[in-house]
C-alpha cells in the first residue's frame, strides 16, 4: 500500500487508485481504523487529481489564446 505523501505517476494512476479506494470502503469490510486511512487517502487523491485537471484546463485556454481563430466552450460530459 503507497504511503499517504505518495503522489501516483499520473492522473489515470491516481484515479486508478481512488476507484479501488472507493471498492474497498463500499464492501465494507475494513475495520474502522483502515477505513479511516483509506477515506483519507482517497481524498487526498481527489485533491490531487483535482489540481491536474486544472493545470490541463489552464494550458488548453493557453493554447487556445494563441490561435486567433480558436473559440473555447465549457466541457460536458455525457451523462452515464
Amino acid at each position: 500500500m503507497p504511503k499517504k505523501n505518495d503522489v501516483p505517476a499520473s492522473f489515470e494512476t491516481a484515479l486508478s487508485e481512488l476507484e479501488n479506494i472507493v471498492t474497498r470502503l463500499e464492501s465494507g469490510d475494513l475495520p474502522l481504523e483502515e477505513a479511516l486511512n483509506e477515506f483519507e487517502r482517497g481524498v487526498q487523491l481527489a485533491r490531487q487529481g483535482q489540481i491536474k485537471l486544472q493545470q490541463a484546463e489552464q494550458r488548453v485556454q493557453i493554447l487556445l489564446s494563441d490561435s486567433e481563430d480558436a473559440k473555447t466552450t465549457p466541457f460536458t460530459p455525457d451523462a452515464e
